[in-house]
């Protein structure tokens, strides 16, 4: 009868523990998984190699990283010191659980934890600041549910996106990159032990201001993996043996522009893949920050490298150094709206080339002309006489590029330019004149790389692409030009005169410097790859000796030395006429000439002053006092020759023929510049020097 009644006694007490328990799951509702989904976001490039990560909304940074993406030794390494029986238990280690409760009850407080790394997961997601028996029981529950709902590696998952490791870093990913530098890919063995040892007290081991602290629980972590066969006894004292880091690196920046605007167009998508290539885009913002710093303390650098064959942008450095301020850095300069110079002249003789008007070795003339009131002059004022259209478009010639662009049409080349899917921008207030073809227009670097790019690919310019996780837009090329006429511009770049120190023939380039020194441009290309370089200042201030062939071209050069390989050529269409120009058909021998032009006609063009332009911040570096390189440049149009320069009233040297010179300043401020010619003509512009 006893019996009876003990058996229904303990029944009874099972029961209600049981029913306890089920009340207690219960009320602790559903598990709840969002802390994994507020992770950072980050933007990786097309290999997965990250490149610039944002943190969370308070200011966390929470990596995702996987476990097949974590060195091998430090999982191993981990669980050989958190939790040995990981691999079997079934989210609760009930022998320590049973001593860790044990201990509580006879000290009235927890003094051993024997929480699982699956309990550590729970208290992860579900953070509580209390440590009592019904909090350890909670993380039990969470820890079966856990179990039951993932696989083992999955929780270690959540538990590398979770842990904390001191300050706003949580996450082996986070910590691996902010103390090492690296992925946890590549972790050594003392790298591996310091991690494992972070997330029990993240805050008092944190190496970058307790380092005594972190490398004596380094030490303890490799004793004990050792003891118990995770690593070799000598592996484990060489790790000792290495120092702890005292000092955090920065989070990886790449593309910091290019991120952004990935993050703008899809605000949701916490991983964003891009066509870039890290290293690539890593080596050519270094090459902008070491030319900007070498060329002065507010220009700023854009450069654009595309792949032609599928239009991926595989490098996008929007400007020399995106932290700066005095550059205006967060302006991505690879998107400005800006003038092209001489950039777009390769687009004229292409289009004259294609309708039939010129060949490359059409004879053109070189020489003072005038177009109804416009009479173009060469970049140096002087004039080469009767040249080829070879070696007008290799020198960048102006009038024989303005007398083609009179034949073609500016409209006719601004629609064609626009039909390419580049974004022409020209002042609303006047029609398209023959000044466009010379840098009358506004223009983004990412469209001019663009064009070219469509020259490389036989006339069908690509539409560009940074997104890698995005379907092919399926987007044809459109049509710049025709491959004739676009294997004989490369053939003619190609053989451009390289910058000093530069290989020839290697690439098909051309440079660009806009009115007013405020931008200079050098774009080339080969059959794989297009890059775009700019140069000058964000807020458009003129800057003296900004010219694209000094400054831009040896950019350009430099980085397409750092893509690797050769330069591959272009092969000759089968229909490409190999002539001289005597054995040219005679219509394509010499441009046809259908109105006279003399050079009294282009003498008698206004004068104007060229440079500086009026109202111009000009750059010559006076804030720490005048030196023998600051000087202004000074550049006149038209009038009557001599010209005679003037600076705040005084005469500036003695009467010249050329219509250029120079004024060295006396220090920084305004100064009001004129310049009168031989009839008595004068011009004047008020400036502001730096």
């Amino acid at each position: 009868m006893f019996g009876i009644r003990l058996a229904l006694f303990v029944g009874l007490l099972l029961g209600a523990a049981t029913l306890s328990l089920w009340r207690f799951v219960d009320s602790l509702g559903p598990l709840d998984l969002s802390r994994v989904d507020e992770g950072s976001v980050t933007v990786t490039d097309r290999d997965g190699k990250l490149l610039r990560a944002f943190t969370t909304a308070d200011g966390r940074w929470r990596l995702p990283v996987t476990t097949a993406e974590v060195d091998p030794r430090y999982v191993a390494m981990l669980i050989a010191y958190e939790d040995r029986r990981f691999r079997w238990h079934p989210g609760v280690d009930w022998r320590s659980f049973a001593r860790a409760g044990w201990q509580a009850l006879r000290n009235g407080r927890v003094v051993s934890g024997g929480s699982t790394l699956t309990m550590q997961v729970a208290r992860l997601l579900e953070p509580r600041e209390e440590r009592t028996l019904a909090a350890k029981l909670r993380q039990a529950v969470r820890a079966v549910q856990l179990e039951r709902r993932f696989s083992k590696d999955q929780i270690l998952d959540l538990y590398f996106a979770l842990a904390p490791y001191g300050g706003n870093i949580e996450g082996l990913r986070a910590a691996s990159l902010s103390y090492f530098g690296k992925e946890p890919k590549r972790l050594t063995t003392a790298e591996a032990a310091l991690l494992t040892a972070l997330p029990q007290s993240p805050e008092t081991r944190r190496p970058d201001r307790y380092a005594h602290a972190a490398q004596t629980a380094r030490d303890r972590v490799l004793e004990r993996a050792a003891r118990f066969g995770a690593l070799g006894r000598p592996e484990a004292a060489l790790a000792r043996a290495e120092p702890v880091p005292t000092a955090r690196w920065p989070v990886p920046m790449l593309a910091a522009h290019a991120a952004e605007a990935a993050m703008r167009s899809e605000p949701d998508r916490r991983v964003h893949r891009l066509t870039l290539e890290a290293r690539l885009q890593a080596t050519l913002e270094s090459l902008a920050r070491e030319r900007a710093d070498a060329l002065g303390p507010r220009l700023s650098i854009a450069i654009l490298a595309v792949d032609n064959a599928t239009g991926h942008v595989r490098a996008h450095v929007g400007a020399a150094d995106y932290l700066s301020a005095a550059r205006a850095g967060a302006v991505d300069m690879a998107q400005a709206v800006r003038s092209p110079g001489s950039a777009l002249k390769p687009f004229i003789y292409a289009l004259a080339f294609e309708t039939g008007l010129a060949h490359p070795e059409t004879i053109l003339d070189d020489r003072p002309s005038r177009f109804g009131l416009y009479a173009p002059e060469n970049f140096d004022l002087s004039f080469q006489g009767t040249v080829t259209a070879r070696r007008a478009l290799q020198l960048s010639l102006n009038v024989p590029a303005v007398e083609l662009l009179a034949d073609v049409g500016p409209a006719r080349f601004l629609a064609r330019l626009r039909q390419a899917g580049a974004d022409i921008v020209v002042p609303k207030e006047a029609a398209p004149g023959l000044a466009v073809g010379l840098g009358g227009l506004g223009i983004r670097l990412t469209d001019l790389v663009r064009l070219y790019a469509g020259l490389a690919r036989g006339g069908d310019a690509p539409a560009l692409q940074w997104r890698a996780d995005a379907p092919p837009t399926g987007e044809p090329g459109r049509r710049i030009a025709e491959p004739l006429s676009s294997w004989y511009v490369f053939d003619i770049l190609r053989g451009a005169p390289p910058p000093a120190n530069s290989p020839a023939g290697r690439i098909a380039f051309k440079t660009g410097t806009s009115y007013g020194y405020r931008d200079a441009w050098a774009v080339g290309f080969d059959k794989r790859v297009t890059i775009g370089v700019w140069v000058g200042r964000p807020d458009g201030a003129a800057v003296p000796g900004l010219v694209g062939r000094q400054i831009a071209a040896p950019i350009l050069f430099d980085a397409f030395s750092r893509l690797g390989g050769e330069p591959e050529p272009i092969a000759a269409p089968r229909d490409a006429l190999f002539a001289t120009s005597a054995t040219l058909p005679p219509p394509l021998r010499r441009l046809r000439r259908d109105a006279p032009r003399s050079v009294a006609a282009a003498a008698n063009a206004p004068l104007k002053i060229a440079f500086p332009p009026d109202g111009a911040r000009v750059d010559l570096g006076l804030s720490a006092g005048p030196t023998a390189e600051a000087s202004l440049a000074l550049k006149a149009l038209g009038g009557v020759p001599p010209l005679t320069w003037m600076v705040n009233g005084r005469p500036v040297g003695e009467p010249e023929a050329r219509r250029q010179g120079a004024w060295r300043p006396d220090g920084a401020g305004f100064a009001r510049v004129s310049v009168m010619d031989a009839a008595g003509a004068t011009d004047s512009v008020m400036v502001r020097l730096e």
